[in-house]
């Protein structure tokens, strides 16, 4: 059944995006291979297209199009039925290919994008080896030896969760709240979700604020031990 809506959000890194429509109470979901427009999708344009329902996952778009698109092509359709007997047809013209999406080669993708494992490894111990001498120096509660644990497990959770979210083109989860998850002392949880999930790990800018938050958390957490913030 083809409806009317309205491009509310369009992700270009992802190549999808959302449609709204009064006929339908959910937004609905469409990607770029399902978009037939001449011009790339943008928030605000107006289009239709078919919708249908796959697997539970919410309505999705299929044959999206511009609505001007979509009306002007019909009228030349009609006219040329009309007033064009005596002109010979010209063959229609094969739609351009689409370029292929090229993949990111590993060494592109980022300077650092699978750290080395055993450095990080080892800084994991030594920070785990701070919070432990903090507690036997009661100069840190006891509890915060499974505060520490339980907010690398949330972490990780939470990277788990974005990643399933990122498939299947649903709301994603803030970066700045991932951050805040790092310097809170769940890095390690970042950084092994990181690496088994392969979840931003290719992404420099969030690497790079990702280790900012690693270096501060630390700095903190040794000025804290050794006095100098009491």
């Amino acid at each position: 059944m083809q409806k009317q809506g309205t491009v509310i959000r369009w992700d270009a890194t992802r190549a999808f995006g959302f449609i709204r429509s009064p006929d339908t109470s959910a937004d609905v979901f469409f990607h770029v291979r399902d978009y037939r427009g001449s011009a790339a999708p943008r928030e605000g344009l107006a289009v239709v297209y078919d919708e249908i329902h796959v697997g539970g996952k919410g309505p999705r778009a299929m044959a999206v199009q511009p609505a001007a698109q979509a009306g002007g092509a019909a009228r030349p359709a009609t006219s040329a039925s009309t007033t064009a007997p005596q002109r010979k047809a010209q063959p229609a013209r094969p739609p351009a290919p689409r370029p292929a999406r090229r993949r990111e080669r590993p060494a592109k993708a980022h300077l650092g994008a699978h750290t080395p494992a055993m450095p990080t490894l080892l800084l994991m111990l030594g920070w785990a080896a701070l919070l432990g001498w903090g507690v036997w120096a009661d100069k840190l509660p006891l509890w915060s030896l499974g505060a520490a644990a339980a907010i690398n497990v949330l972490t990780f959770v939470i990277y788990a969760i974005d990643k399933s979210a990122a498939q299947n083109g649903q709301w994603r989860t803030k970066e700045s709240h991932l951050h805040l998850l790092s310097l809170a002392g769940g890095w390690p949880g970042a950084w092994c979700a990181q690496q088994w999930l392969r979840h931003k790990s290719r992404k420099p800018e969030f690497r790079a604020v990702y280790w900012v938050t690693v270096a501060v958390h630390c700095a903190v957490l040794v000025a804290w031990l050794g006095g100098w913030l009491r």
